[in-house]
């Protein structure tokens, strides 16, 4: 482990800890330091006023006071919080944390209990997660939802769908349900719902790899042309009419543990009923707001993605269009899924449940990798489909699943 001094911008010398990382039995092995050179940005030295104490409010909701009200300690969780790499990019300035201090500790000590992490004594991972990653997201979505209702004047505005777009493993299905829980919390309804909810029924997935016998992409669920589209655009369609109480829709939910693995549609009868009247859907995937190739360029990835590259726009006009702002969360190898994919398996057999072998892995992962190298260049560039200015956050984590130091320049947008 190295150690070397950093300045920070109250005149202080810290020791900043370095050390190497290895994921074991992983393809990817990374050296990356526990804690890096964040943005500067100015800040403003002023106590927090008793009025500032005593007006927390968010959305228009009466909150609790804060726990902690010690003027060195939120003096320091401010510079903290405004060193973030994301505040930029989410469009928060320093002054508005500082205004809004109490508020960001409070929403920050309901995220450690939900984490299950000891708020006054986090390790610098766990604060990061929480005050650099999570809460930025957060407040840049209340923006979101500001500007959603905003838009639609004296009219009931319908839910807000927020589409996600990130490779599997990269930790959104975390987020999303941490996020949802604090909404709720905020008493502000939420409901997420992800593609992997409108595959195929076993039969159709059966019939489309009797169709495309030599083509691996489509043998297992996952890539364009083993979702169920209409589906998925009417439950977002009658997600999006929710607007008053008294009206509930019934959520799809697939079974992957149905036919050996091979995974199969839920009992309707299971599936979960969102009620009315709701505020935000999260609406995640993989391969959300992919764009496809020409042919030619589709081919030289690998032949059998031609056909997949053909059916992928139809998810555009099925999906995309119903998404009305995005967040892209984007890694800096594909790779990496092998790794986290190995993880979350290692994880579930510890639990003493089945999981799969190495080898199992390697081929699963590898029939999502021709769709990453082939549409993440244009979603990182370009940004998803459907992407407007102003409506669009794309941040970048490393293999930690922790937002990177130098965020990604924000996306030229209309």
């Amino acid at each position: 482990m190295l150690l070397r001094t950093q300045q920070t911008c109250s005149g202080h010398k810290v020791l900043i800890k370095h050390q190497r990382t290895c994921c074991i039995r992983q393809r990817v092995c990374c050296s990356q330091p526990t804690t890096q050179s964040w943005p500067e940005f100015p800040i403003v030295r002023t106590r927090i006023s008793s009025r500032a104490q005593n007006r927390l409010r968010l959305g228009g909701k009466q909150l609790p006071a804060t726990n902690n009200t010690n003027v060195a300690v939120q003096e320091s969780l401010l510079e903290y919080i405004c060193r973030g790499p994301l505040l930029t990019a989410a469009g928060i300035s320093p002054q508005e944390v500082q205004q809004q201090l109490p508020v960001w500790q409070l929403l920050g000590q309901q995220l450690a209990k939900q984490l299950s992490f000891p708020h006054d004594d986090m390790t610098d991972v766990q604060k990061l997660r929480v005050y650099r990653y999570y809460l930025p997201v957060f407040f840049w979505i209340q923006r979101q939802l500001q500007q959603h209702r905003q838009a639609y004047g004296e009219q009931q505005a319908p839910p807000l769908v927020l589409g996600i777009s990130a490779p599997q493993g990269c930790g959104k299905s975390t987020l999303v349900e941490q996020l949802e829980q604090l909404l709720t919390w905020l008493g502000i309804t939420a409901a997420s719902v992800s593609i992997d909810d409108f595959y195929l029924t076993n039969a159709e997935q059966t019939a489309v790899v009797a169709a495309h016998p030599d083509n691996r992409l489509l043998g297992v669920r996952g890539n364009a042309g083993t979702h169920d589209l209409a589906l998925g655009a009417q439950t977002l369609q009658q997600l999006k009419g929710l607007k008053a109480a008294g009206h509930s829709v019934a959520v799809p939910r697939y079974d992957k543990s149905a036919f050996q693995g091979r995974g199969d549609r839920a009992d309707p009868v299971t599936w979960p009923r969102i009620s009315g009247p709701l505020q935000l859907v999260f609406f995640e995937g993989w391969m959300l707001g992919f764009s496809p190739v020409g042919e030619a360029a589709a081919a030289a990835v690998e032949q059998s993605l031609v056909e997949v590259n053909s059916r992928l726009g139809a998810y555009q006009e099925a999906w995309d269009n119903l998404v009305d702002s995005w967040l892209v969360i984007r890694i800096g190898d594909p790779q990496w899924v092998y790794g986290w994919r190995l993880q979350a398996e290692q994880y579930m057999q510890a639990a003493g449940k089945p999981g799969m072998t190495d080898e199992q892995i390697a081929d699963f992962v590898s029939r999502y990798m021709p769709a990453y190298q082939a549409y993440l260049p244009g979603l990182y560039d370009i940004g998803p489909t459907t992407a407007r200015a102003g409506h669009t956050l794309v941040i970048e984590v490393d293999q930690n699943r922790s937002p990177v130091p130098q965020q990604p320049q924000p996306l030229q947008l209309k």
